[in-house]
């Protein structure tokens, strides 16, 4: 229970921060699910769909939502995912070669 206007005012500006947050990092899991469940099944739409995933990750870790050291592991491992799938669907050559 707040004693203070400054204490009532802090408790409004975490609840508003605590949905904010909520909600990007449920985009982010979501994000990270599909492209998890792409790599698994469709290599092409993987690939598609990790360039929006790793903007994703930059910007939840822009506003602070993770950490920035968390942000590029979770991006090297996702990236490393989907070159493995592909090289093992060999699908690289033909990525390059479409370049």
């Amino acid at each position: 229970m707040a004693n203070s206007k400054q204490a009532e005012k802090r408790i409004r500006q975490s609840i508003v921060r605590r949905d904010r947050n909520r909600a990007a990092m449920s985009r982010f899991r979501t994000s990270i699910k599909r492209l998890r469940a792409a790599a698994e099944s469709d290599v092409t739409k993987a690939r598609e769909l990790l360039p929006s995933t790793l903007s994703l990750i930059d910007s939840t870790a822009r506003k602070g939502v993770i950490h920035t050291n968390a942000a590029a592991r979770r991006k090297s491992r996702l990236t490393r995912l989907v070159n493995r799938r592909a090289e093992a669907a060999g699908e690289t050559a033909a990525a390059e070669s479409a370049d």
